[in-house]
């Protein structure tokens, strides 16, 4: 009967020293977790862009901003130039009227005749200087909308441009998402390729 238990001890015995061997020779949990901190190691298929950056470094862009802000400029200076002699004339036109005034004080007109139609002139002519002031007033107001909505059509323009080029890059899948920096509140190096987008983008706009 001893001689039984302690052969099955011995069995016991050997089977666990095997399981202790095999544990920390052969452990699959150990492989995998190893392969699980290399995973963690390795960038993600995601990609980040600055937008902002792109479209203050993208030749087309550039080019096509400063077009658009030299052309508002120079309506501008029309306009500022027509508000100009606008003020000359209003000006020449304040001097009619004082000068019909003193005339009418002072009994200057010879028949009354006179004093009215000079009256009625100097009234014609404030109509019309009303006329071109709200005129002025309307031109400057459809520059800066035209402006605005011209700026707005070049952005978007801009934006399709870039997301051609996007999609052009990514076109072997390599990426599984490209996200805008503008969005994100944190983020680890390795992922912007705004610079390669910009690089990209300007090398395209030159051929």
């Amino acid at each position: 009967m001893n001689k039984i238990n302690l052969l099955v001890e011995s069995i016991l015995a050997a089977g666990v020293v095997a399981l202790f061997v095999l544990f920390f020779t052969v452990n699959p949990w150990a492989k995998k977790a190893g392969e699980a901190v290399e995973a963690q190691g390795e960038l993600l298929p995601i990609a980040i862009v600055n937008t902002d950056s792109i479209l203050l470094h993208y030749t087309l862009a550039v080019e096509s901003s400063e077009k658009l802000q030299s052309q508002y400029e120079e309506s501008m200076v029309k306009l500022d130039d027509r508000a100009k002699a606008f003020q000359k004339e209003y000006e020449s036109f304040q001097q009619d009227v004082l000068n019909f005034q003193k005339k009418v004080e002072a009994g200057a007109f010879l028949s009354r005749e006179r004093a009215e139609s000079e009256q009625s002139r100097l009234q014609k002519k404030e109509q019309q200087l009303m006329v071109k002031q709200q005129d002025l007033e309307n031109l400057r107001q459809k520059l800066s909308n035209d402006f605005m909505a011209q700026q707005s059509e070049l952005t978007q323009q801009l934006q399709d441009s870039v997301q051609a080029y996007l999609r052009e890059l990514n076109s072997d899948g390599r990426y599984h998402l490209i996200l805008n920096d503008a969005v994100l509140l944190n983020k680890t190096a390795g992922y912007d390729i705004t610079n390669e987008v910009i690089e990209g983008l300007n090398a395209r706009y030159q051929k």
